[in-house]
């Protein structure tokens, strides 16, 4: 069975442009929920970590057919506190797809805060710090 190609995301990889600038490639997109997993805020930090959760759920985007290059750029990026798992995606029109997605190691648990990372408030008020602090992780791999 061939590796997937879809990238699930549900936090600040939901914005198209950090996306495009993380993978320095631009790839179609589809809303799409996976069960069985909770978001939550990382302490200090803009952006969520992503854990199994029976019974929860996470909405995020599906960006479909990356390119194989973004996939150590993905990696990259994600860095030490994730590992990237397949998982099945539900699309809004019912599809079930597989995919990549980053969760959050069990090791970095004690890093997550309360509650629900909210994407609203993140583009109100966190997106440009986070940008700010996060899209130069690889000026050197940039083409």
């Amino acid at each position: 069975m061939p590796s997937p190609t879809h990238c699930f995301t549900y936090g600040s990889l939901m914005c198209e442009d950090i996306m495009g600038a993380v993978c320095a490639a631009r790839a179609p997109f589809v809303a799409a929920t996976l069960d069985g997993f909770r978001r939550s805020p990382v302490t200090g930090e803009e952006y969520p970590g992503m854990v199994p959760a029976p019974g929860e759920r996470v909405e995020g985007v599906l960006y479909l057919d990356l390119p194989e290059s973004a996939w150590p750029r993905l990696d990259h990026f994600e860095g030490i506190e994730y590992s990237r798992e397949q998982v099945s995606v539900r699309t809004a029109d019912g599809r079930s797809l597989a995919a990549w997605t980053y969760v959050f190691k069990p090791e970095f648990a004690s890093r997550l805060g309360p509650g629900e990372w909210d994407f609203q408030r993140f583009l109100a008020t966190g997106k440009a710090r986070f940008t700010a602090q996060f899209m130069g992780f690889d000026e050197s791999t940039r083409p």
